[in-house]
């Protein structure tokens, strides 16, 4: 079952120029779409991810149900005396795969990711396994594969449109920045093919080292976070058998 979510409005003068300042993502760039972003800490780890949506001229912010307390907080201690109101609002996340309706918006992490939309009345008609979907795009889910400990590059945002390099500086940028020009990453989240189950969390270990961490699964694929240059051949997971495609 996936995770509930929390839909935040944030409104002001200062509203666009408050986030283009804070999120990794451009905010240029959002128009009448979707934009999939994420808040970091000074030293570039991860806080939270989330997607940002124009709804007249305020701006809807869609984020995991239990991480927005703390992120409506966090905005609010960054805006200091800037002009943004954020508050929660009784919004509801609609999601599907089929034909995208005239209030949806596609997905931008992924083509087979569908819209999302945000609506007064609860959805009670998704039968989508958005977890089975996750797994097969590779896509990182907030408090399962993202962590405090994560930084996006190594799971994959640049890949999941969630990351700008051209735009000015954002929290984290620094680091962010110098982990994609200057460094080739050692570590990071990668799709692979396994032969059992394990329980999220469970060390992957190959010839009695320890070579990754295996998180969700489903259909006899997973997404694990590997250091690559132990990776290979014979990986394990207790009972469950790891191989790279």
């Amino acid at each position: 079952m996936d995770r509930p979510r929390k839909i935040l409005r944030l409104s002001g003068a200062d509203t666009e120029t408050f986030l283009q300042g804070l999120v990794t993502n451009d905010l240029d760039a959002m128009g009448d779409g979707l934009l999939y972003a994420a808040l970091l800490s000074p030293q570039g780890k991860y806080i939270a991810d989330f997607f940002l949506s124009w709804d007249g001229d305020t701006i809807l912010l869609d984020a995991d149900a239990e991480q927005a307390p703390a992120l409506a907080q966090r905005l609010t201690m960054y805006k200091l005396r800037a002009d943004v109101t954020v508050e929660e609002t009784d919004l509801h996340l609609h999601r599907g795969v089929g034909d995208r309706p005239d209030d949806g918006f596609l997905d931008p992490r992924a083509e087979g990711l569908g819209w999302r939309a945000y609506r007064n009345e609860a959805q009670s008609d998704d039968t989508t396994d958005w977890s089975a979907l996750y797994v097969s795009n590779a896509v990182p889910r907030s408090g399962v594969e993202l962590t405090g400990d994560s930084y996006i590059l190594e799971n994959g945002f640049e890949r999941l449109n969630g990351v700008d390099f051209r735009k000015g500086c954002y929290v984290g940028q620094e680091v962010t920045a110098r982990m994609k020009h200057k460094t080739e990453l050692r570590k990071g989240l990668a799709l692979v093919d396994i032969d059992g189950e394990a329980p999220v969390g469970t060390p992957i270990t190959r010839d009695g080292k320890e070579v990754g961490t295996l998180f969700s699964q489903a259909g006899g694929k997973a997404l694990a976070y590997l250091r690559f240059d132990r990776a290979g051949e014979g990986m394990q997971a207790e009972n469950a058998s790891i191989k790279l495609p």
